[in-house]
């Protein structure tokens, strides 16, 4: 089938639909509470007439988050948030099996990633899907024109949320915004299970090293930090854990953790992770005292939080792509540092990303607060929003229901207990 003289896109490559359309039926099997949504959706028809604008991971995940919006009646285009992460294959089935408007290429340079962002807003959207803030960023400042029309949206992403944060905090942010990532069953899950296997995975793919007996350096220990550094400790890594946050680096201390500034880790580290949202978290200083073959490596959204830019400027040889995803740089007293993804969100640019059945909780949250936004949006106000609770606890409760589990539910008289104040002990 080919549906795609309606809708209007750029990809890579038709000839991969074929393909794309495998990977994404193979994704779905482990999807069952986004399946349940888009069947509900499909009958109720709740985005009929609404147009979404998403800027998201290009993935098999993502494909059937946007089937899931297209068979509740959504018009949609989507374009990639990250330049590396698009799978061309998943791009070219969404257009050409799917009906769906894609502006997406796999290493698309940043004109080109603007260029896409921007063609996901010529629909003039109602609801924008984030991941990263830059699709609402560029709504606030190259086109203005279009916020007037825009009911809110959601975030998929810490760095996104941090960014929107300030946004709220100095009034810039013009329409409602819920915080997808902050829900339990997104970042419990997702941050914590999803990044630790597939950052593992994608060092695995790009250096082929073993991780028992290496130090495993881990700077950040929110979520996504603590997934990396237990799927780290499992393989029998020794691993260090960097931290500004007093509370986080206690916990990580107490967990069995070394926690030591960058400046001292940077001597020790055979495999770096970054994942903290900031910038600059390994640079110079870092850079100078690193041991020969230190593997470099982001699990942060952006490609800020290693300096590239110092190792492209500094090395005295650059070897590209030695392996999949794998750039070498030779330092002026010979040793080498490895950079996998170009510092980019690694899990994507060097791997597959989450597997799906994790992504399954998170994109049924995004699935359900966009239906939610679409009846409180008026109520909520411009600003950064949390997610119902009860929308959340439905999406773990059908996770459950998926896996075959069950939990216990409150006798009467335990409900009476815990709605009063005046049992005594």
């Amino acid at each position: 089938m080919n549906v795609a003289t309606a809708v209007k896109h750029d990809i890579a490559n038709a000839a991969l639909a074929a393909e794309g359309k495998k990977k994404i039926e193979w994704a779905e099997r482990n999807m069952p509470v986004l399946a349940q949504i888009r069947e509900r959706f499909e009958k109720e028809q709740p985005f009929k007439g609404i147009r979404i604008s998403a800027c998201m991971h290009v993935t098999t995940e993502t494909a059937n988050l946007m089937r899931a919006l297209k068979a509740g009646g959504a018009e949609l285009a989507l374009c990639a948030s990250n330049p590396l992460s698009t799978q061309d294959d998943t791009a070219a089935a969404l257009v050409h099996e799917y009906g769906i408007s894609v502006f997406a290429r796999n290493a698309v340079d940043r004109d080109g990633y603007y260029s896409h962002i921007n063609a996901s807003l010529d629909i003039q959207p109602h609801l924008v899907f984030d991941d990263g803030c830059d699709l609402v960023n560029t709504l606030h400042t190259t086109r203005t024109e279009l916020i007037d029309g825009i009911i809110g949206g959601c975030e998929e992403t810490t760095t996104g949320v941090i960014r929107l944060s300030q946004m709220t905090k100095d009034g810039a942010l013009k329409f409602p915004m819920i915080a997808v990532n902050d829900t339990d069953t997104k970042h419990m899950f997702d941050n914590r299970f999803g990044t630790g296997q597939s950052t593992l995975d994608a060092i695995f793919r790009s250096t082929n090293s073993l991780v028992a007996g290496k130090t495993f350096v881990v700077a950040g220990f929110g979520y996504c930090g603590k997934g990396v550094a237990e799927r780290a400790k499992g393989m029998g890594a020794d691993v260090i854990i960097t931290e500004i946050d007093p509370t986080k680096a206690l916990d990580a201390l107490m967990q069995g953790y070394r926690v030591m500034p960058m400046t001292e880790a940077a001597k020790y580290g055979d495999i770096y992770v970054t994942v903290t949202g900031n910038r600059d978290v390994l640079r110079e200083e870092h850079f100078k005292i690193m041991k020969d073959g230190a593997i470099l490596s982001n699990a942060g959204h952006f490609d800020i939080e290693i300096d590239v830019a110092w190792l492209e400027k500094n090395a005295k040889t650059k070897n590209a792509k030695m392996r999949h995803q794998t750039d070498e740089y030779v330092m002026a007293d010979g040793r080498r540092i490895l950079l996998l993804a170009e510092g980019r969100l690694v899990n994507l640019g060097a791997a597959e990303g989450h597997p799906a059945s994790v992504m399954d909780m998170s994109f049924s949250d995004q699935a359900l607060t966009a239906e939610y936004l679409l009846k409180a949006a008026a109520s909520l106000g411009a600003g950064l929003h949390e997610v119902p609770t009860e929308i959340d606890k439905e999406v773990a409760r059908l996770k459950l229901e998926s896996m075959g589990s069950t939990i216990d539910k409150l006798t009467p008289a335990q409900v009476k207990y815990l709605s009063s104040w005046d049992h005594g002990s």
